[in-house]
């Protein structure tokens, strides 16, 4: 049975792995001379959670979160409960929308202190009201400036980068449409028969709107789709996965298409990823995620350098007493 994974979850995940005393975190979409919109922008200016404790995590365990530690703009479930587990870089990674080419943290990994990537902590928090995604970020941000001393500040630098482009200007896939065209986020969703046949829409098999999911298929392949989703989130979405995340690039949406989109992707894992120059290499017999990119979504990715905004980490330290 084919397992149904929420792609922020999907264990092929990007993860950050460490944080050093000075670390960019890449928001790649914006131009070099325009700041990121950052969630006080868009939920109304600073604002704090009613009460918060952050506990260090119980060694082998995990609590299930209330809201994914991810840059997705899925909505956040009512009554304002925030429950998650993670490292200090997975906050900080939800909190501000931002995410880190691993080899960049690699370099100058020596400089952090260790415990910053290694150990793992438990926020409980309480919101007045059911607060959007955007407020429980802001609410995170206020807190990790406050508890852990957070200081930040965004800067421009070259970045190694994918651009992710029109495969031919003006034209879009046949499984890339604008949402306008398909099931109403309000809407009733019927799950179908068979996930993966051709008449199944584009992004029908996800239940809501906002998030991408994977499902895993026969013979290595991966059926990936969204509903109501922006290019900017779909490349950062392509930056996780496993052929891409191997490049260690972020991936830059520079396809001009505005809007939200509904999109449906299939295509055969590659455990050999290929490197920037020889992007379309490959020997596996099935499509590969360049080529379904290509046949599918009419997109393709190409290696460049772009300035890009990156969250520089000026200062943190052990979270104070709860």
């Amino acid at each position: 049975m084919a397992a149904n994974i929420a792609f922020r979850i999907w264990p092929f995940q990007f993860r950050i792995l460490a944080l050093m005393a000075v670390v960019p975190f890449v928001r790649a979409q914006m131009p070099a001379n325009q700041s990121p919109p950052q969630p006080a922008e868009r939920a109304g200016g600073r604002t704090e959670f009613e009460v918060a404790t952050i506990k260090p995590a119980e060694p082998g365990t995990h609590v299930y979160p209330t809201v994914g530690l991810w840059f997705d703009d899925s909505p956040a479930p009512p009554g304002g409960h925030f429950l998650a587990q993670g490292t200090l870089p997975d906050f900080i990674q939800f909190a501000y929308s931002v995410m880190a080419p691993t080899q960049q943290v690699k370099q100058m990994a020596a400089k952090s202190p260790k415990w910053v990537g290694e150990r793992q902590w438990v926020i409980e928090a309480k919101a007045d009201g059911s607060p959007t995604k955007d407020q429980l970020r802001l609410m995170l941000r206020s807190l990790l400036e406050d508890r852990f001393r957070l200081a930040t500040h965004f800067e421009a630098r070259e970045w190694p980068v994918l651009v992710l482009v029109l495969n031919k200007p003006g034209m879009a896939g046949r499984r890339l449409r604008p949402h306008t065209e398909g099931l109403a986020c309000d809407a009733p969703w019927a799950a179908p028969p068979d996930r993966t046949a051709p008449s199944v829409p584009p992004g029908g098999f996800v239940p809501t709107c906002g998030s991408a999911q994977a499902i895993d298929g026969p013979d290595h392949t991966v059926l990936f789709g969204a509903r109501a989703l922006t290019m900017t989130h779909l490349a950062e979405g392509l930056s996780t996965l496993p052929t891409i995340r191997e490049m260690d690039r972020p991936v830059v949406d520079q396809t001009g298409l505005t809007g939200t989109f509904d999109f449906t992707l299939q295509w055969t894992l590659d455990f050999t990823a290929p490197t920037p120059s020889s992007i379309s290499s490959t020997e596996l017999t099935g499509p590969t995620l360049q080529d379904a990119l290509k046949d599918e979504l009419g997109l393709k990715l190409k290696p460049a350098k772009a300035s890009v905004q990156v969250l520089v980490i000026e200062h943190v330290e052990p979270p104070s007493p709860n």
